[in-house]
């Protein structure tokens, strides 16, 4: 076979997903700013979405507090490691691993629960009888599911945030032998609004990701059982790479100076 064949395939196939990926979002955003909203699909999906992923994005981010305010003190034992775990434990946690730890989880279990969702609607020709009923697929199904992905992920990060620290707190003061008081007072001299703004904003951008990488893979789900598969598949990796190559050039905007 030819190489060069290959890689332009390759290329043409990766051009022609992007340029269906954008006119899609496109199409998304601009049904989000025209009226009407299904405000009670969007509650629903923001039980679904938010509501419903807090146990996990709670757990992750206690257990990562902990690991980190553990992980800083072996490491730097030699210094005045109170100041230094509580410092960086906060702004770590505020700042990346809330929101991308936070954006990883959901991705994992709403992601692929709505491309798993759509795609079944569409193997089984339920969109197309939407259409057929003169509803509009995109307000009925996907901007729903961005908004409440938009507005739920934030809150959930804001929570991660809260519990992740209150990880490196006990970890800290019940393993550490640090003193609460101190651990505290560092926590809350060294944390700034911006700290926790940018992982907020960085939130928000994640969950868009999420809501329409599900949407998208569902929407183009073909072949069945198997084609519901590889959507659900697809939904989470493309929407984990993305959170990861977002947060990067986030992190480089926010941060550079």
């Amino acid at each position: 076979m030819n190489p060069l064949a290959i890689i332009g395939n390759v290329v043409i196939t990766a051009l022609g997903e992007t340029g269906r990926l954008s006119l899609f979002t496109w199409r998304a955003v601009t049904h989000i700013l025209r009226p009407p909203l299904y405000w009670r699909l969007i509650g629903q999906q923001m039980m679904r979405i938010g509501y419903f992923s807090l146990p996990v994005v709670a757990l992750t981010a206690f257990f990562t507090g902990g690991v980190l305010a553990l992980q800083i003190y072996y490491g730097s034992d030699q210094f005045n490691s109170e100041s230094i775990v509580a410092t960086i434990v906060a702004l770590g946690i505020t700042r990346e691993l809330g929101p991308v730890l936070g954006g990883l989880m959901v991705a994992g279990r709403a992601a692929a629960a709505i491309a798993a969702e759509l795609g079944t609607m569409r193997v089984t020709e339920q969109i197309d009888a939407l259409s057929t009923l003169s509803t509009n697929p995109f307000k009925y199904l996907v901007v729903p599911r961005v908004i409440a992905a938009v507005i739920t992920l934030p809150a959930l990060v804001f929570i991660g945030d809260v519990i992740g620290i209150f990880g490196g707190f006990v970890v800290g003061t019940q393993t550490l032998d640090f003193n609460a008081g101190v651990y505290i007072k560092t926590t809350v001299d060294f944390l700034e609004l911006d700290d926790i703004t940018s992982g907020l904003i960085k939130s928000a951008i994640f969950g868009f990701i999420i809501a329409m990488m599900g949407c998208y893979q569902g929407f183009h789900s073909r072949g069945g059982a198997q084609g519901v598969g590889r959507a659900t598949t697809n939904a989470v990796v493309s929407s984990s790479i993305l959170i990861l190559a977002a947060n990067y050039v986030m992190t480089s905007l926010f941060f550079s100076s």
